[in-house]
């Protein structure tokens, strides 16, 4: 028997091979969860480094999470938030496609508008990602409820990379 059958045999079917096995050297689709804060920067900074190295292609997604306060708000301030996150998402992009030309890195900016881990779950989906990467979360509630990186790394569908 071989080492994967041997694995399967010992620990359970969870070591055959996941859906991200494209028998391929490395990862030809990274996807990256950021936004403007600093971890989901590094996130970004590694991602890209990671696809330049890789000769991958980058997918770039910020989620537009409103806050919960939103659909209470009166519209001025609605209007607030959403101008917030106009300005945050002209910054990552302008940054974004400066960097990628710099590095030669083919790259996909996207926004979504949602919760943060069910989006980057589609989003990664949908464009076949062969791994992820987000920032590492700055929330102390986080360690309870659990972090996106954390719901990623369970839902067991990619290489999730999670970054400091």
């Amino acid at each position: 028997m071989g080492l994967v059958e041997d694995l399967v045999e010992e620990y359970g079917p969870r070591w055959e091979s996941g859906p991200y096995e494209r028998g391929t050297d490395g990862p030809r689709v990274i996807l990256v969860g950021t936004d403007t804060s600093p971890t989901g920067l590094r996130a970004a900074s590694y991602a890209a480094g990671l696809a330049r190295r890789q000769r991958a292609r980058l997918v770039v997604v910020y989620v537009a999470a409103p806050s919960m306060w939103a659909g209470l708000a009166a519209a001025a301030v609605v209007d607030v938030e959403q101008q917030t996150f106009t300005e945050e998402i002209a910054e990552l992009r302008s940054g974004l496609h400066d960097r990628a030309d710099e590095l030669g890195v083919p790259v996909t900016f996207v926004v979504r508008r949602g919760e943060a881990y069910p989006e980057l779950k589609d989003a990664a989906l949908e464009v076949s990602a062969d791994m992820v990467v987000v920032g590492a979360s700055e929330q102390g509630g986080h360690r309870l409820v659990g972090s996106v990186g954390n719901r990623l790394v369970r839902a067991g569908i990619w290489p999730v990379v999670v970054v400091p």
